[in-house]
């Protein structure tokens, strides 16, 4: 989620110079006695700014538009599933506002744009019965609902461990001493998760542990974990099926920058401003879905 909340940035910081950025027109925003500032005056300096990546981006919001379709119902499935990838609403809320967020129509436009450029890289790959019914068995059949203590070395877990031993609160425990900040104060709860969701050595634990129990020391690239598997599920078909076809038709999807160039070319975009004629070269993308 880190490079999503840097794109949600950079995206962010495009809408509102985008909104400004209305060449040609000398009205008067800004009046004073040391001189006034036109929307001209300001459009120039927009250009030096950043111009070309704000009309790159704005070319791309238009040409995707005009060969994709978003309805509100994907936007607000998006908006939910980032919540949930982020760690609930209190960690989207300051992401939001961190950058500088902040209005539900500036995020859905956002969204909208993350979307756009995830149908654009997917285009038209296919999946099959075969691969939906392998990747359910493999992966989505089967759920664990987990909490963790996150530690840095393997003392500090181990005596973490000899108080859960001996009948001490896990969830007071995470709360005092766990480094995963997203979710100690929740006592470390993971949620639910499928297999190949979390790194190999905290899977492979997590979903050997029955309902109830609580792991010893694992040691993964973040440090020391200790694993306490709350609930566990399996998923009918039915129920994972979409997720299963999006996750797999991610997994097919094409560059941007080999997907855009094609679609800027089919548009016959045509830049008037000289200054800002390299906004349609290809280059490597920073918007949401790369």
């Amino acid at each position: 989620m880190k490079k999503w909340i840097l794109s949600l940035g950079i995206a962010a910081g495009v809408l509102t110079l985008s909104a400004c950025s209305s060449g040609g027109n000398s009205e008067v925003i800004m009046k004073s006695k040391a001189g006034n500032i036109t929307q001209e005056d300001l459009y120039k300096e927009l250009k030096k700014a950043g111009g070309e990546q704000v009309l790159r981006t704005m070319i791309e919001d238009k040409v995707l538009a005009a060969n994709y379709k978003v309805s509100d119902k994907e936007i607000d499935k998006k908006i939910k599933e980032t919540k949930e990838q982020m760690g609930g609403e209190d960690a989207f809320k300051q992401a939001l506002k961190q950058n500088n967020i902040k209005s539900d129509k500036q995020l859905r436009e956002l969204m909208k744009s993350q979307i756009l450029r995830e149908k654009a890289q997917m285009g038209d790959a296919k999946v099959s019965d075969k691969d939906i019914q392998k990747a359910y068995n493999e992966k989505y059949k089967d759920e664990v609902k987990a909490s963790h203590i996150l530690v840095k070395d393997k003392k500090t877990a181990e005596e973490v461990k000899a108080k859960l031993d001996k009948g001490e609160d896990f969830v007071k425990l995470a709360k005092k001493y766990s480094q995963d900040t997203s979710n100690k104060d929740k006592g470390g709860d993971l949620g639910y998760f499928h297999k190949g969701q979390m790194v190999p050595e905290f899977d492979k634990v997590a979903f050997s542990l029955k309902k109830g129990e609580i792991s010893d020391p694992v040691k993964t690239q973040f440090g020391y974990h200790i694993i306490k598997v709350t609930d566990k599920k399996t998923n009918k078909l039915s129920d994972v099926k979409d997720q299963i076809v999006d996750d797999l038709k991610k997994s097919k999807a094409k560059p941007l920058e080999e997907v855009l160039p094609k679609l800027i070319k089919k548009e016959d975009v045509v830049i008037k401003d000289k200054d800002l004629k390299d906004a349609i070269k290809p280059q490597q993308s920073q918007i949401p879905g790369q």
